[in-house]
Parts: C-alpha cells; sequence; structure tokens
C-alpha cells in the first residue's frame, strides 16, 4: 500500500455550531465550525426559525408582493389577414 495517502485522523476534533454549542467527534480536521447542529436545528428543536441566507427571504417576499400587485396583460386577439 501507498505511504501518507490517508490525511491525519483527529480521534477528538472539536465542532463549534454559531449557537455556541461544541462538542467532539472524530475527523480529518482539528477544528470544524458548522451553521446548525442538533441543539438549534428546527427538526429536533419543534421550534421553527428562518435562516437568511443573503436576503433571499427578502427577495421572496418581494417577488410575492409584486405579483400581486402587478396587473396581468391582456392577449389581444389574433385577427386573420385576407390573402389572395
Amino acid at each position: 500500500m501507498k505511504k501518507d495517502l490517508h490525511p491525519k485522523y483527529y480521534p477528538d476534533a472539536k465542532v463549534r455550531c454559531s449557537c455556541g454549542t461544541t462538542f467532539e467527534v472524530g475527523a480529518a480536521k482539528p477544528e470544524i465550525r458548522v451553521e446548525i447542529c442538533s441543539q438549534c436545528h428546527p427538526f429536533y428543536t419543534g421550534e421553527q426559525k428562518l435562516i437568511d441566507t443573503a436576503g433571499r427571504v427578502e427577495r421572496f417576499h418581494a417577488r410575492r408582493t409584486k405579483a400581486k400587485v402587478a396587473p396581468k396583460p391582456v392577449k389581444k386577439p389574433r385577427v386573420k389577414k385576407n390573402v389572395k
């Protein structure tokens, strides 16, 4: 087998969540930062909170209000031309 093929394994790598929770797992990196963990994920907590990434929620609401306000264009009936 080839030497030095696999990355170094850290059996006690620290995982840090944006909510402040830290725990240890085995990984190829000594420290891992995550945005959501089991302590703050809505599935596990039962609470729903919106995670806004780069204003996606605001853009969605703006599109919905724009669609409600804008009138739909009325199609004109086609008139057949008499070509002889």
